[in-house]
Order: structure tokens, then C-alpha cells, then sequence
């Protein structure tokens, strides 16, 4: 583990970590004073609750869109009561309405519904608001001069947000939007370059470094898996030492998984099955009130599938033999509430897998929310022990681990080398049409500038999914942009693909059409060497063209894409 530094800034300055999950979310803080060293410590402060460094991820709106209540203000009794009587709309789970569009049918069950008033981005901007006034307040009360503090952190505090592991640039430019429009910072380029992410499966690895987690495997050259287990998306990433590098340097091991099987599926599947047990009975009124009593009492405490388990919801007469209902308590089988768990386990197992081969692995540390499951802990252990792999569970603070760790990839006290891509990118061109190729045959060629047959909808890779890509290197292809008019080559536009499906090697854009997305355009102004592009010519006349590089590179955690041309004899991009 890097030992502290001692900050040698100039200036007082604050790192700000923020982890905003699907039911509960937390923030993590750094003041750095010259001649000191950092500490990172949380926010544990927060209105309507006790001292406690997470709050849950919940917004009450008024008709009107007003907020009425965030975090646990929101699960005040007196809050609901009021919410009931005035029609108030409540948000939860919000941040999985900002995911990729992709993801949403991997979702196991439907979604809460936003407000009518609000959509994902204004709802994640909300609670961001709210989480900054939390950590001012916070701030302001706990140092001498809290005001004066403040003032001057303020306009130069940065900012790490943490998202899942399968979000990129596309989720990541909404979160930058919400956090503008929340007030972190103000809408210039030097406003944007203080707002930073890092994915969860990263800052936990962070968290688990500084915190001397799996020290021993880690110097030994062995990896570990990291599974930080919340409550919407479960984040499971591989790493290792990189050997002879001085220092804490890591590298993944292989492509980092996310799987939306969290603990609120869990809840989702209990509330499923009882609504379904009690819909004729005189309970069928009761099912979100006995399902939250399993939520905050059963759910929690369950270890083992061979003994009864108990949801107490209701008076000592509150009695139906045929519901397993006596005492004001039912009575459900421990296999039942197994299989209530179960396909999360599954789905983790299967992630896993993914991450094959694991030889280099030696353990495994179970962190976030859901590790605090012993029935998960226990089963997780037991079936990966025939794997040769040693699984643990942190103690302490395992809930804060994503935003203590964010804080931590910014301090950058250890780095993570090589990162392996989760997909495969490229762009759309055309290609030569061969008469003699049967995939050729099938498709419509088109001429180009030059009169050569063509075929569109060829798709050009530049990086390869499950490729090892480190925070220098960068990937590049080159490309020729034809037209019969120069001044049409004044300007170049490029479309960022992404391809997720399955095959290795993707060519054609229209045989899987629904796994390409657009992930981002790049504009260039190449009018200055499109004036002096000397004239060929071909079978049609004349033409012009501009040769072209289009070069992909992921420095930290967010993928940069950039057209790169010469310009007398000088690299522009």
C-alpha cells in the first residue's frame, strides 16, 4: 500500500467523492492543506437521520415538480403521511433510468416510473444538489471558520462521480449535464475539466489498496476480483500487479462486468411472491407494508435455507393457519427466501465466468451494501472454494468503499496501467465491392468520387473488444474522404460506433444493426488543406482526397476519439 504524501499545493484544496446508487448514496471528502497529509474522510451528517454515512436514494416532487423531500426526510412517517394526502410523486432507483438503452431489457423487472414532471437527468441533478448542499453544510459546521473555508474551496473543488462498470462516454455526458445544471460547477471548459468518474469497479479497487485489503495475493503477483455487490447493479472487476513497476500499479485482467442483480431485485422477487400468496386473502391490502418488513428485518438477517424465516407485520391476532400467518408474523420456508437471492448469486457466478481464465486469481472481496448478505457471503464462498479461490468480506465500512475509493483515483496514489476495452469501436465506410465475394453479391454497391464500385455499411474496427489498452497508448486508422469538390472537404465529420454483440470480428453494420450505437461525433476543420488538395482523376473526372486518421485513445476512465490529419508536414488533430 503507497504510503501518504505529505500535499505540497500552495493552496488549500478539497476532492469531493460522490457515489450516488440505486438505493443509497454516499460521499467521501479530502481537504488538502499544505504541508499536511490527506485524509479521506465521509460526510456523516445528513438531515433526518443519525449519524451515518449513506442516505437513501429518494426524492418526494409535489404535482408541480416542487421537491418536497430528499434523502431520509424522504422515509419520514410524517413525510409519507403527507405524501399520501397531496398526491406527491416519489423517485427512486432514478439513477438506472440514465444507463445505456442497451441495458434496459437486461433489467429482471420493470423500473419505478419517473415523476411526470422530470426526466433521469433533472431527477440525478436534484439529489446531486441536494448531496452538495449535504456536503457544504457538513463542511461549514465541522472545521473552524466553516464559512470562510467554504468560500475558498469552493470555486476550485473537484469532483469524481462513480457510475457502473458497463457506462462510457454517453452516460458519462449526462452526468456532466446534471452536475452543471446542480451548481457544482459553472458551464466552461474549465468548469467541465473539474468534474471526473471513475467506475465503481475501480474506485473499489482504490478503496481496498489503501485500506491493505488483499495485500499478501497482491504482492505474492496474484490478482484478485473485486465484487462490489449494491443495490441496483452488482460490479465485478479483475486486477493485478503489474510486475516491476515501482509503486501500487495495477492492471485489469480481463473486461470488468455489470450485472443489474442487486439487492433490490431481491426485494423485488419477495414483494412478487407475496403479493401473489395474499391476493385473495383479507391481507392483499397489506403486501408493501409486509414487503418492506421483509426489506428491513428478514431480508437482512437470513443466512441459511434450511430453517423457517419470520416477516412480524402486524398484531399478536393477526392469525391465518392456511398463510403460515400467526402471532402478526409469517412464516415462509428458508428455500423459498433462498430463491428469492438465488439469481443474483447466479448472475455473479456467471460474470465470473466471463472473467475466465481466473488463473491468475487468488481471491476475491466482496464489498458494497449486498456483501453485508451472509446467506450471499456464505454461498459465494462455498462454491468458488472448488475454484481454488478464498473469498472475504471487509468489516469495516464496506458501504463506503465506492466513495472513499473515488476520492482516492483522484489523489491518484495508485494507478491502474492498463484498462481492457469493453467493446469493440470503429466506424462506418466503404469498402471495394469484389464481384467474386458472395457477402459482396448480396449487398447494392454505390460509386464513389473516383468511379470504383463500393459497398456502404462496412464497419472499419480501430479497437477490439477484451483488448488490453493502456493510459498511453493510442489506436488508430487511416481513412480517405473523396468528394468532386474540395470546398465539400473544408470540414470532416466522424461517427464513433460501438459494436456490442458477440462476433470477434464484426464487418457489416446492417447484419446486426441493433448492436451498433453512435457513441459520439467528431468534428474538424480541415478547410486550410482542403484549398490545397491536388486534383486526380478517373473514370468519372475529377476528384479530391483527403487522407485522414481517426485515433482512439483511453487516458483514464473515458475514451477520447479524434480526427488527426497533415497539415505541412505537421500533426493537427
Amino acid at each position: 500500500m503507497s504510503a501518504r504524501k505529505v500535499f505540497s499545493g500552495s493552496t488549500r484544496k478539497c476532492i469531493l467523492g460522490i457515489d450516488i446508487g440505486t438505493t443509497y448514496a454516499g460521499m467521501s471528502y479530502c481537504l488538502m492543506e499544505p504541508g499536511r497529509i490527506p485524509e479521506i474522510l465521509p460526510v456523516t451528517r445528513f438531515p433526518a437521520q443519525d449519524h451515518d454515512s449513506k442516505i437513501p436514494s429518494v426524492i418526494y416532487y409535489d404535482r408541480a415538480g416542487k421537491i418536497k423531500a430528499c434523502g431520509a426526510e424522504a422515509l419520514q412517517e410524517s413525510v409519507v403521511e403527507q405524501a399520501i394526502e397531496h398526491r406527491w410523486e416519489k423517485a427512486e432507483w432514478f439513477k438506472l433510468h440514465l444507463g445505456p438503452n442497451t441495458s434496459l431489457p437486461t433489467y429482471p423487472l420493470s423500473l419505478p416510473a419517473l415523476p411526470t414532471t422530470k426526466n433521469a437527468l433533472e431527477v440525478f441533478s436534484d439529489f446531486l444538489q441536494y448531496l452538495f448542499y449535504c456536503a457544504k453544510q457538513y463542511i461549514v459546521d465541522s472545521y473552524p471558520s466553516g464559512s470562510a473555508l467554504w468560500i475558498e474551496l469552493e470555486g476550485s473543488m473537484e469532483f469524481v462521480l462513480t457510475h457502473p462498470n458497463g457506462w462510457e462516454g454517453g452516460q458519462q455526458a449526462r452526468m456532466r449535464k446534471a452536475a452543471i445544471r446542480a451548481g457544482l460547477v459553472p458551464d466552461t471548459p474549465h468548469g467541465h475539466s473539474r468534474i471526473h468518474f471513475v467506475t465503481e469497479g475501480e474506485a473499489s479497487l482504490h478503496f481496498c489498496v489503501m485500506n491493505g485489503l488483499a495485500t499478501d495475493p497482491l504482492r505474492l503477483g496474484n490478482g484478485m476480483v473485486i465484487i462490489d455487490a449494491g443495490g441496483g447493479s452488482i460490479n465485478i472487476s479483475s486486477y493485478r500487479k503489474v510486475p516491476g513497476a515501482e509503486g501500487d500499479v495495477f492492471e485489469e485482467t480481463a473486461r470488468p462486468q455489470s450485472v443489474f442483480s442487486g439487492s433490490i431485485w431481491v426485494s423485488s422477487r419477495a414483494h412478487a411472491h407475496l403479493r401473489a400468496k395474499l391476493h385473495d386473502s383479507r391481507y392483499a391490502g397489506d403486501v408493501d407494508h409486509i414487503s418492506d418488513r421483509f426489506d428491513k428485518t428478514t431480508k437482512l438477517r437470513f443466512q441459511r435455507s434450511d430453517l423457517w424465516q419470520y416477516i412480524k407485520f402486524g398484531r399478536p391476532s393477526d392469525k391465518d393457519e392456511a398463510l403460515n400467518i400467526s402471532y402478526g408474523q409469517m412464516k415462509l420456508s428458508g428455500e423459498i427466501v433462498a430463491g428469492f437471492f438465488r439469481p443474483s448469486l447466479e448472475a455473479i457466478l456467471e460474470a465470473l465466468a466471463n472473467l475466465a481464465p481466473l488463473s491468475p486469481v487468488s481471491s476475491v472481496l466482496l464489498v458494497g451494501g449486498f456483501a453485508a448478505s451472509d446467506w450471499l457471503y456464505s454461498e459465494l464462498k462455498l462454491r468458488l472454494k472448488y475454484l481454488g479461490l478464498d473469498v472475504s468480506r471487509p468489516d469495516s465500512h464496506v458501504n463506503k468503499a465506492v466513495g472513499d475509493g473515488a476520492v482516492s483515483y483522484l489523489l491518484r496514489r495508485i494507478r491502474v496501467l492498463a484498462r481492457v476495452s469493453q467493446h469493440t469501436y470503429g466506424i462506418e465506410c466503404l469498402t471495394l465491392f469484389v464481384a467474386n465475394n458472395p457477402e459482396h453479391r448480396a449487398r447494392k454497391p454505390i460509386r464513389d468520387a473516383a468511379g470504383d464500385l463500393m459497398l456502404p455499411k462496412m464497419f472499419s474496427p480501430i479497437l477490439y473488444k477484451n483488448t488490453p489498452v493502456s493510459e498511453t497508448q493510442e489506436y488508430r486508422q487511416h481513412y480517405c474522404k473523396m468528394k468532386d469538390d474540395p470546398t465539400q472537404l473544408n470540414s470532416v465529420k466522424i461517427q464513433l460506433r460501438c459494436y456490442r454483440g458477440q462476433d470477434p470480428h464484426p464487418r457489416w453494420i446492417d447484419v446486426e444493426p441493433d448492436q451498433y450505437s453512435i457513441l459520439c461525433m467528431v468534428y474538424a476543420d480541415t478547410s486550410k488543406i482542403a484549398q490545397g488538395l491536388p486534383r486526380k482523376f478517373a473514370a468519372n473526372g475529377a476528384y479530391y482526397c483527403l487522407d485522414i486518421d481517426v485515433v482512439l485513445s483511453f487516458g483514464l476512465t473515458e475514451l477520447k476519439a479524434e480526427i488527426a490529419w497533415d497539415e505541412d508536414g505537421v500533426e493537427k488533430r
